[in-house]
C-alpha cells in the first residue's frame, strides 16, 4: 500500500503545486488547464510578476532566487495541503546545443548549479511528485544523471523522455526533455495525443491575426508588433518562399557567409515559415528576421511578439504587460521564448493526474 492514500477529495482539492523558475507562467497555465492546483510560482525576475499573477488568478508570485530561498519558505506554500507537487524548468542556456562548444572548452556557468538547487529543495521538502522540463542536451550531462540518482536514492520512481511538442498540440517543431518522478510508484508521460497528419499548423494558430507591416503595431494589441526591416531585408523577404532559404534570393542579396562552404548549412536563416506546417522552434530571438526561419509566411515581415506567444501555445489574450505601461520588447520576447509551451505544461499536468488516478484506483 502506498504511504499516502488518495481519495476523491485528495485528488481534487488537497493537492498543491509549486512552480520553480516559473517565468511568465507557461508551465503553471498548462498545469491549471489540466486541473492541477498551482499555489505559487517562484522566479528571480520581478518583471514576470504581472503576467504570472494576472493570467493565473489566485496563484501567488514570489520574487526570489531559487538558489537562495529557504526550504521553509517553499514549504509554507504547501500549508493546509496534504499532497505536494514540485515542478520547474531551470534556465536552459547552459545546457543548450548553442553553448556546447563553450562548455567543451572548459567554461562553466553558475546557472548549472540551479539544477542542484532544485534537487536540494526536493531532498528537504520531499514532494510526492517532481517534474522537471529542459532542453534535450541536458540528458547528456553528468549533472542530470546525478539528479536522477539522487531522486532514486530518495525513493522516487523516475522516468524521462524527449518530447516532440507537436505531439501534444504545440504548433512548433520543439523538442524538450521531460522528467517525472513519484514516491507513489512508476509515473510516465502520457502518450502522444496527435500524429503528423493532424499537427497544429502555423495558419491554424496565427492566421486569424490582423495584417501588419514591418515596423507596425496593431492598435488593439501592443504585442502584435513586428520589428522594422531595413531595405535590404525587405528585398530579401520579398524574394523568400514559404519554407524556403536564402537560396531563393538573387545573388546580390546573399551574405558573404552564404558563398562559403560552411555557410551552406545555415539554410533556415532569413527564411519564411510555412502556413501548413508547425513553426520552427521559437527562441528568445524569434522576432528577428535574421535569427532563424521567422519570416511570416505571407506578409513581408518577421513574427510579431503576439504570434511568437501563440506559437508557444499561450492563449491569444494572455497579457504580458500591464495596460498603459511602457515595456521592453526585448525582455518580453525573451520571456516568451524561454517559457514552457502552455500545451506541453498541460500534457505534463495530465500525466500527473493520470498517475494519481492510477494510484488511487489501485490503493
Amino acid at each position: 500500500m502506498n504511504e499516502f492514500r488518495l481519495n476523491t477529495v485528495t485528488a481534487v482539492t488537497d493537492i498543491a503545486v509549486v512552480d520553480l523558475f516559473c517565468g511568465v507562467g507557461g508551465l503553471t497555465h498548462g498545469l491549471r488547464l489540466a486541473g492541477l492546483n498551482v499555489v505559487a510560482g517562484i522566479d528571480i525576475d520581478e518583471s514576470c510578476e504581472f503576467p504570472y499573477e494576472h493570467n493565473n488568478r489566485d496563484v501567488k508570485f514570489i520574487k526570489a532566487d531559487v538558489a537562495e530561498i529557504s526550504e521553509d519558505a517553499i514549504s509554507e506554500c504547501y500549508k493546509g495541503y496534504s499532497f505536494k507537487v514540485l515542478v520547474g524548468c531551470a534556465p536552459c542556456q547552459p545546457f543548450s546545443s548553442y553553448t556546447f562548444r563553450y562548455r567543451k572548452n572548459g567554461h562553466t556557468s553558475e546557472k548549472w548549479e540551479l539544477l542542484d538547487s532544485f534537487n536540494d529543495k526536493v531532498q528537504i521538502i520531499k514532494p510526492h511528485i517532481v517534474s522537471m522540463e529542459n532542453v534535450p542536451e541536458l540528458a547528456k550531462e553528468k549533472i542530470f544523471h546525478r539528479f536522477i540518482k539522487s531522486l532514486e536514492n530518495s525513493g522516487y520512481k523516475v522516468s524521462y523522455s524527449l518530447v516532440f511538442c507537436p505531439d501534444y498540440g504545440v504548433p512548433q517543431n520543439r523538442k524538450r526533455l521531460v522528467l517525472l518522478a513519484s514516491r507513489l510508484g512508476q509515473i510516465n508521460m502520457i502518450k502522444p495525443e496527435l500524429t503528423p497528419e493532424n499537427y497544429r499548423t502555423v495558419k491554424q494558430t496565427i492566421g486569424c491575426l490582423p495584417e501588419i507591416k514591418s515596423g507596425e503595431q496593431d492598435e488593439r494589441d501592443p504585442l502584435h508588433w513586428s520589428a522594422q526591416l531595413n531595405d535590404t531585408n525587405l528585398k530579401r523577404i520579398r524574394q523568400s518562399k514559404q519554407g524556403g532559404t536564402w537560396r531563393d534570393w538573387s545573388e546580390d542579396l546573399r551574405l558573404p557567409c552564404h558563398r562559403k562552404e560552411s555557410g551552406k548549412t545555415y539554410a533556415s536563416i532569413y527564411g519564411r515559415m510555412s502556413w501548413d506546417k508547425p513553426a520552427p522552434t521559437i527562441t528568445t530571438q524569434f522576432y528577428g528576421y535574421g535569427n532563424g526561419r521567422f519570416g511570416h509566411p505571407e506578409q513581408d515581415r518577421a513574427l510579431s511578439l503576439r504570434e511568437g506567444a501563440m506559437l508557444q501555445s499561450f492563449p491569444e489574450n494572455y497579457a504580458f504587460i500591464e495596460p498603459g505601461k511602457t515595456f521592453n520588447r526585448h525582455h518580453v520576447g525573451t520571456h516568451i521564448g524561454n517559457a514552457v509551451p502552455v500545451l506541453l505544461g498541460k500534457a505534463i499536468g495530465k500525466s500527473i493526474t493520470a498517475h494519481l488516478t492510477e494510484v488511487r484506483d489501485n490503493d
